[in-house]
């Protein structure tokens, strides 16, 4: 029997909690048709997460894209369908993806693998971030070189352990609802791998409790920085992005598992812990720098 998940209207990190939702209550075998028809919004997160959905299918799922052109135009700018067709059965005819490279609002979809070029993927999105966090945000890029190399230590921890490969994406937009109209840049970096609460179970790091779930994992890596590695020169990529997201009054939330944490900034009402979620492969982490305030 097929299953029809409907992704709500306005997709981001909170709303595909929705999509999740519908998922756990079918097996990873069953048939499914992912239908976008009527979604009008989809954030970095939104159109990474759905692609690491479709990874995570014993069958290659269907894919109904927005009956929307202007929609439509902007996933396909966005690099969503290069890769999508090759995860899903898309039905109907979409735009032919047109390159985003020279626009200083979006680096499009990027794949991250196991491939020889990945320090050249890497090097790309460092790049980008810089542009962006200086020509939009207006930090200065000195500031923005720390962070940049912890974001790319973040991409390559996707080539280490998620097995299948991972995606990240970059985008300046308006935020409307708070902020007073500022300007923030969203960065998601998404994998179907095997999450923090695995990749911590081998550390010598790894707190000694009966209390481990993916929450507590979460907890052990986002809050107090502790990674897989015994080395204390290796794995501060989180530890340093939680650092310069703070300095920055940014939002930092990483999703793992059945569980999701928020390092929630005062313009934000998100809440810092979720437990008990829907089910759900590997680490999803999304990143929100608001533009530096005028005063």
């Amino acid at each position: 029997m097929t299953a029809v998940i409907t992704v709500p209207s306005s997709l981001d990190d909170l709303s595909f909690e929705q999509v999740l939702d519908q998922l756990a209550a079918h097996p990873p075998d069953a048939k499914v048709i992912v239908d976008a028809r009527h979604c009008s919004f989809a954030s970095p997160y939104g159109l990474t997460a759905l692609l690491t959905l479709a990874q995570t299918r014993s069958e290659r799922p269907t894919f109904l894209p927005p009956e929307d052109a202007d929609k439509l135009t902007y996933w396909a700018r966005a690099g969503f369908f290069r890769y999508a067709e090759e995860l899903y059965d898309v039905q109907g005819v979409v735009p032919r993806p047109r390159s985003a490279s020279e626009s200083d609002v979006l680096l499009e979809l990027t794949p991250i693998t196991q491939s020889d070029d990945v320090h050249t993927v890497v090097e790309r999105i460092k790049d980008k971030a810089t542009q962006i966090l200086t020509n939009r945000l207006h930090l200065i890029s000195r500031a923005t070189m720390g962070f940049t190399m912890a974001l790319s230590e973040a991409c390559q921890n996707i080539v280490e352990h998620a097995g299948r490969g991972g995606w990240v994406m970059v985008q300046v937009y308006q935020y409307r609802k708070r902020l007073g109209g500022r300007q923030v840049c969203v960065i998601a970096v998404c994998d179907a791998g095997v999450g923090f609460r695995r990749s911590l179970e081998s550390s010598p790091r790894r707190p000694l409790t009966d209390r481990w779930d993916d929450g507590f994992a979460l907890e052990t890596a986002v809050v107090n920085g502790i990674s897989r590695y015994g080395d204390p020169g290796r794995g501060q990529g989180l530890k340093g992005i939680r650092g310069y997201v703070h300095r920055w009054d940014g939002k930092l939330s990483v999703r793992s598992g059945t569980a999701r944490i928020a390092l929630v900034p005062p313009w934000d009402d998100d809440v810092p812990r979720r437990d008990n979620l829907a089910p759900f492969p590997g680490s999803q982490l999304q990143i929100t720098i608001p533009e530096k305030s005028a005063a």
